[in-house]
């Protein structure tokens, strides 16, 4: 199975969730696909094959099932990127600012070592937002990006490019126009 196609069209589009005007792009029927899934994590790990990343790092919630795999494909590290209050230990944040308010993401204090590679994977990017956050969280804690990696790019919304004039390069297996 190769190409867009084969991912995009495992995806479900729900219109008007969560509010209306918004079309969600549901990972969730290509997940329960094995070829779907299989082809996912592959496109997801492949550009990155035989390079030394050490942990990949995936964003609460689609991300840690991607991102899990991923980390297994690469045999690398897995850390999950949670929203504020959700891990067990020690941690370190980074608040950033929605539409509406404002949300944080937290590591573990010890998820990442200095110099560590780091892939972060989560299943799209739409405004860039979470994905910037999770980034300066990884620089702070020592990191390197080596790249992010999305199922999903939502291209009308900006993201990929908010996160490329950064200089990170972004991995997209499909893109949807629209929101």
């Amino acid at each position: 199975m190769t190409g867009d196609g084969a991912i995009k069209s495992r995806i479900r589009t729900i219109p008007d969730y969560p509010k209306p005007g918004v079309q969600f792009r549901d990972i969730t029927t290509l997940l329960l696909d094995p070829q779907g899934l299989r082809a996912a994590v592959e496109g997801l790990a492949r550009p990155f094959a035989g390079r030394a990343i050490h942990k990949v790092a995936g964003i609460e919630a689609r991300g840690f099932i991607l991102g899990g795999a991923v980390a297994s494909a690469l045999a690398s590290g897995f850390v999950p990127v949670r929203k504020r209050g959700r891990l067990p230990w020690t941690t370190i944040g980074q608040d950033y600012h929605l539409e509406y308010g404002s949300d944080r993401v937290e590591i573990h204090a010890d998820a990442i070592r200095a110099g560590d590679l780091v892939l972060l994977v989560d299943d799209l990017v739409a405004t860039g937002g979470t994905a910037e956050a999770t980034i300066q969280l990884i620089e702070r804690a020592g990191g390197r990006i080596a790249a992010c990696a999305f199922v999903i790019d939502l291209p009308d919304l900006g993201g990929r490019r908010r996160l490329e004039a950064r200089g990170h390069e972004v991995v997209a297996l499909c893109q949807f126009e629209g929101d």
